[in-house]
C-alpha cells in the first residue's frame, strides 16, 4: 500500500506570548511620557480576552498599536486579532474588548474545504472539530494547496502543523 502524508490546518494561539506580550505593552506603557497620568491599562480576561482601557479614542489607538508591535514580535499573527467596538466606561474612559481566535470557525472550515477540492488535485480534506485534515498520495500536491492557501490570503489566522 503507498504511503499517505498529512498535516493539519489550525489556528492556535500560544497564552504564554500573549501575556508575555501584555506585560511588554504594560511596561512601555508605564514609560511613555503621553501616558504619565493616564487611566490606561491593559487585562486579560479568564475567557482570554484582552481589555483595553484608555482616556479617550486617541490614547485607546495608541494603546492598540503598542498591543499589536509587541503581539507581533512575539509571533502572534494580528489576523487572530478580533477587535470588538468601542464602549464609554466609567470615569469618562473608553474600553475596547480584543477576543482571541482559538481554531477554525465552521463556515470558514468549509471554505477551505471547497476551495481544496476546487483545485481538482488527488487529496482529501476532512473538519475535525476546529481544525482541517489535509491527507494525500503526493507530498508535493500537498504543498502546492499550503501554497494556494496563503496566496488566497483569508482573513483569518491558520497554521499548518503535523506536516506528515
Amino acid at each position: 500500500m503507498a504511503e499517505t502524508h498529512s498535516y493539519d490546518i489550525v489556528c492556535k494561539i500560544e497564552m504564554h506570548e500573549v501575556n508575555n506580550a501584555v506585560d511588554q505593552a504594560k511596561k512601555q506603557l508605564a514609560a511613555r511620557y503621553d501616558f504619565k497620568g493616564s487611566k490606561a491599562s491593559l487585562t486579560i480576561n479568564s475567557d482570554n480576552s484582552i481589555a483595553l482601557i484608555a482616556d479617550d479614542d486617541y490614547k485607546l489607538g495608541s494603546l492598540t498599536e503598542i498591543l499589536k508591535e509587541k503581539l507581533e514580535k512575539r509571533g502572534i499573527p494580528l489576523k487572530a486579532l478580533n477587535f470588538g467596538k468601542t464602549e464609554n466606561a466609567l470615569g469618562g474612559t473608553v474600553r475596547q474588548t480584543v477576543t482571541l481566535q482559538s481554531g477554525i470557525p465552521m463556515e470558514k472550515a468549509r471554505e477551505i474545504v471547497k476551495f481544496i477540492k476546487g483545485l481538482k488535485l488527488k487529496v482529501q480534506s476532512q473538519i475535525q472539530e476546529d481544525k482541517i485534515r489535509v491527507t494525500g498520495q503526493k507530498i508535493d500536491d500537498l504543498q502546492s494547496i499550503i501554497k494556494a492557501i496563503k496566496d488566497q490570503d483569508y482573513d483569518f489566522a491558520m497554521q499548518f502543523i503535523n506536516y506528515k
